[in-house]
């Protein structure tokens, strides 16, 4: 890992490096935190959780219907309302 460009050293050495304090990637309820906060957003836009699974969101309406599906880590928005997707 190289030093971050800007950094300044307040000893003189050319072995230093930086040193990761954590990670996000390696804390196993992070993703746990990303889908809450996203399941919420998606929430307040109308579209609430499916009971059996809950990565689907829905929203039906007389035009048609709309679907995200979260999946790892693909974001899926399908559907027959056309106005609803893009909004």
């Amino acid at each position: 890992m190289e030093q971050p460009l800007g950094f300044i050293a307040h000893v003189e050495s050319s072995g230093l490096i930086c040193r990761l304090h954590k990670s996000l990637y390696s804390l196993k309820h992070s993703l746990r935190i990303w889908f809450g906060k996203f399941s919420n957003v998606v929430q307040q836009f109308g579209m609430p959780c499916s009971e059996a699974d809950h990565s689907v969101f829905y929203h039906h309406s007389s035009v048609g219907c709309v679907y995200l599906i979260v999946y790892v880590d693909d974001i899926f928005l399908i559907g027959s309302d056309h106005h609803g997707i893009s909004r």
